[in-house]
């Protein structure tokens, strides 16, 4: 086995309620394999919340943790927040004096699926580039202006990177552990953990040419959707879309249909719909606001239809939306009785 020099590096995950645990071991992984694999205990980790004590996951699986303040003096080498939803619950004035400080000592600082929230309302973001879970893309937008927003699924910029999560933070853990431990412990990591194609910088989180398990669009369905996805606020007609594609309406229903089991105008407008929900349970943008920038003529009718889709007003799911999904009293979607009835 090859033997890894010291010194030690010491990781702080901070995490709170809700955090996605996957992600986060998917984070921390590479670095135990590689300390499994060359025989030295050169990384070691600490997960820390505010109080300390336990905390339990999205998933159910509760995290015992240490409190920030029995590590707030340390210097580690890397810190990463780990948050999902209510990001806001690390925002408090001694979170943002930590990580500040942090910084200030060279300490390589990372936010994991929210966490890009949490070191933006700390003031580390900014004149930077970062990215957040793409369901968090445009909530993210709106509180950090200061912040160039990527969709890719991890960036590094300067002593600061950022990772959307999922199996990404697998891709960053073992790009980090490259940089400190060289090329065959981290290829003998990846392959440990039969991850046999390591992903660098530049990857969308949303590849477009082919769904995940092999089932390909419609390449006018596809074109289409991005045409939807540009012009979300300034709305196109549908006859337009079909003529800039050029393609006849009704072609191009027909192909919705088959493809998405949707209208073309019904897709656009729930994904529409599906963008107005992230910036009312994620940001305290004015409903008009969110009604202009989601491409609704009047809050009357994005009202109407916020309901149709989701099953209660802007108003309540304001409250109930902060609440992670799992937890929640009501379905995310009303269910589809056409579908149903099929």
């Amino acid at each position: 086995m090859v033997k890894l020099s010291k010194p030690k590096l010491d990781i702080v995950v901070l995490v709170s309620p809700h955090f996605n645990v996957s992600a986060t071991t998917s984070f921390v992984d590479p670095f135990r394999i590689a300390n499994y694999l060359s025989g030295t205990a050169r990384f070691t980790w600490t997960y820390v919340s505010d109080t300390g004590g336990h905390v339990e996951s999205s998933s159910g699986l509760v995290v015992e943790t240490t409190p920030l303040n029995d590590v707030i003096k340390n210097k580690p080498w890397l810190v990463l927040v780990s948050t999902s939803w209510t990001p806001e619950r690390h925002g408090t004035p001694r979170f943002k004096v930590a990580l500040q400080n942090w910084n200030a000592s060279g300490a390589v600082l990372g936010g994991l699926d929210t966490g890009a929230i949490v070191l933006a309302n700390a003031g580390l973001l900014k004149g930077k580039t970062a990215t957040v879970h793409y369901e968090h893309i445009d909530a993210f937008a709106e509180v950090a202006p200061n912040t160039t927003v990527s969709e890719n699924m991890f960036v590094t910029d300067g002593k600061v990177f950022t990772c959307c999560g999922g199996t990404a933070a697998t891709d960053l853990g073992l790009r980090l552990v490259h940089s400190v431990a060289g090329e065959s412990i981290a290829n003998a990591s990846a392959r440990y953990l039969f991850h046999h194609e390591v992903r660098g910088e530049g990857k969308s989180q949303n590849p477009k040419k082919i769904e995940p398990l092999g089932y390909v669009t419609s390449g006018l369905v596809r074109g289409a959707i991005d045409l939807m996805e540009a012009h979300l606020e300034t709305t196109l007609s549908i006859p337009a879309i079909s003529e800039r594609l050029q393609v006849s309406q009704r072609q191009l229903g027909r192909l919705f249909q088959q493809y998405v089991h949707k209208s073309p105008v019904e897709y656009y407008r729930d994904i529409r719909l599906d963008r107005a929900r992230g910036l009312v349970t994620q940001t305290e943008l004015k409903f008009s606001e969110i009604a202009q920038a989601s491409g609704f003529n009047g809050q009357v009718h994005f009202s109407r239809a916020y309901r149709q889709r989701f099953g209660l007003t802007p108003t309540a799911d304001r409250v109930e939306g902060r609440v992670p999904f799992e937890f929640r009293a009501w379905p995310m979607f009303k269910p589809d009785l056409k579908s149903e009835g099929a």
